[in-house]
């Protein structure tokens, strides 16, 4: 009897569907996703955010004024970054992570809407990537892109050479 009881009282030695043991287990170090650390720095956060917020229709871009001028003149500077993290702000801890946008919506988008949808595809593009938690995606809605303002832009370099 005591036959049984030493056999039924410990599972470290039955096999699991791998057909290893418990006690292997534990001295291999466990499942290879548990053994070491991986840290994912603030800009691939923001690139994630970036392309996934410039998906969304009704998006035109995304930085505010003064952000897109200064963008601008970097982009133009070799080595001056990059347009995709233009207008995102991102704060990486361990295992969650918060976004700030600015953005510039098309005229006639509806902007809850336009801002729901960024949000959703931020938030899912983030998590499915990364693996964190996303707690909070803000954005702020700097501007209102007509569709003549390119038109008044291009016509007036025209005049001033």
């Amino acid at each position: 009897m005591s036959d049984t009881i030493s056999r039924n009282a410990t599972d470290e030695n039955k096999p699991d569907a791998a057909g290893k043991n418990a006690q292997s287990r534990a001295d291999t170090g466990g499942a290879p996703e548990s053994r070491g650390k991986t840290t994912i720095s603030d800009g691939v956060v923001q690139k994630i955010a970036g392309v996934a917020a410039r998906e969304v229709p009704g998006i035109h871009t995304l930085g505010a004024g003064m952000t897109r001028s200064l963008g601008a003149m970097r982009d133009k500077a070799p080595g001056g970054g990059t347009k995709v993290t233009r207008g995102v702000k991102v704060e990486v801890g361990e295992k969650q992570t918060a976004v700030d946008l600015d953005v510039v919506v098309e005229y006639g988008a509806p902007i809850g809407d336009v801002t729901g949808d960024v949000r959703t595809n931020v938030i899912s593009a983030i998590e499915r990537m990364t693996g964190l938690e996303v707690v909070e995606v803000n954005i702020a809605v700097d501007d209102v892109h007509l569709p003549d303002d390119e038109d008044e832009q291009e016509g007036g370099e025209d005049r001033v050479k």
